[in-house]
């Protein structure tokens, strides 16, 4: 009976892991006959498991979606990152799944046997949440946002700029991004024939979605790459070029993806970035430590001369 029970959940295992197995295959895995294997996938459709059966020289099994959630199978590391996540999710920027996170790890940590439970608890118990009072989404839009992108569905909402202005917009999504906890849908706006990132906590979709539209090429660079690009430089009102007398490598370790580095010569290359306010560009300036030239704009050599006159009276002796 032991080897039958740990044959079932090396089987259920196995269907969990690929989409389609072929009858013979897992016959193969687990050393038995195909009748054998038959006879198993029946017990575990008796526990509540969907497994479809095609017959033939092609048929296998395939373990589908029900309407009841049976036990899942997770080794260490997994059972450990669910109850991560979930202790997570119950601190996290999305609103609306709170509580469920905490009734879910609370579900998972009865049955977590005592060694890996014990590593779950030291993390809650040693680690001190801090408040924050970021932006929040709400579950049923991210949801909602989420749906439209896989089912390339095209999405109305109403947006809040930067400057709290506010506008509608008509967009064809193409994927989340979670950026700490601020989340954005990179998507092609079609009242502006080309791609768009939205914070999605300051969108307010407008139903029925629809209709679906032919998915589009991604933007060249990359999704990641291009949230980055958006927000370092073209979201911002004020910009600036500056030439940095270091060589491209130094350059980007030292500004860690704030603004684009352009490469200009072999000891150079030149930073394009923009911010808030020139004020702001100029202490960010002023904290690398290398040698450069602002190009443009002359507000920004101002400030950093203004800047300038003033560390040199805090730093002169009385």
């Amino acid at each position: 009976m032991r080897a039958t029970s740990a044959r079932l959940l090396r089987l259920l295992s196995l269907l969990q892991t690929r989409r389609d197995w072929p009858g013979g295959e897992l016959a193969d895995r687990l050393q038995v006959s195909a009748r054998t294997v038959r006879r198993d996938v029946d017990r575990l459709r008796e526990l509540g498991y969907p497994i479809q059966a095609t017959m033939g020289t092609g048929g296998g099994y395939q373990l589908g979606a029900g309407a009841a959630l049976p036990p899942l199978l997770l080794d260490d590391d997994e059972a450990v990152a669910v109850a991560v996540g979930l202790r997570t999710a119950a601190q996290g920027g999305v609103s609306g799944i709170e509580e469920t996170s905490v009734r879910a790890l609370a579900k998972l940590l009865q049955v977590l046997p005592s060694r890996l439970r014990r590593r779950v608890d030291a993390l809650g118990t040693f680690t001190v949440p801090v408040a924050s009072d970021g932006p929040t989404v709400d579950s049923d839009v991210l949801a909602l946002v989420a749906g439209t992108c896989r089912d390339s569905e095209r999405l109305r909402f109403d947006y809040e700029r930067h400057d709290g202005s506010a506008s509608r917009r008509t967009v064809e999504p193409h994927r989340l991004v979670s950026r700490g906890r601020r989340w954005y849908l990179v998507a092609w706006d079609n009242d502006r024939d080309d791609w768009r990132t939205f914070r999605v906590d300051r969108m307010r979709p407008l139903t029925p979605t629809g209709p679906r539209v032919p998915p589009r090429d991604p933007p060249e660079q990359g999704v990641a790459a291009y949230l980055e690009e958006r927000m370092n430089v073209h979201m911002w009102p004020t910009r600036a070029r500056v030439r940095l007398f270091v060589p491209v490598e130094e350059a980007e370790r030292a500004t860690a993806g704030f603004g684009q580095i352009e490469p200009w010569d072999e000891h150079s290359c030149v930073l394009v970035i923009a911010g808030g306010s020139m004020l702001h560009m100029a202490c960010y300036l002023g904290m690398l430590d290398m040698d450069m030239e602002v190009w443009e704009p002359a507000e920004l050599r101002e400030h950093m001369a203004r800047l300038s006159t003033r560390f040199a009276r805090a730093a002169a002796p009385e």
